[in-house]
């Protein structure tokens, strides 16, 4: 009866942790997007671009060679960005080089 009880109360500790823990970064998502939501207000209020990050030019190069799909995994690769993210900033450099 006892090893019963503590396995139910062992569950139920572990699923509260869980819950917390997953409420807990839902707040900081959403702090760290309205902070980034700020912060491009801020950059346009200014008139600052963000800098390009660093190692593009093999993203080009991959452009170039009409490889997008292998130009958005080096993107990825290269800024740590998500793949929509990594897909919109390859369409614009690839829109720019167009122009």
């Amino acid at each position: 009866m006892n090893t019963v009880f503590l396995l139910v109360m062992l569950i139920g500790t572990a699923g509260w942790i869980t819950s917390t823990v997953s409420l807990r970064v839902k707040s900081l998502q959403l702090q760290a997007d309205r902070m980034e939501r700020r912060m491009a207000l801020l950059l346009d209020h200014f008139g600052i671009e963000e800098p390009e990050p660093a190692g593009l030019d093999e993203v080009r190069a991959l452009l170039r060679e009409d490889r997008q799909i292998s130009a958005i995994k080096a993107y990825r690769r290269i800024t740590g960005a998500g793949l929509a993210e990594a897909k919109l900033a390859v369409e614009a450099l690839a829109e720019a080089r167009k122009s």
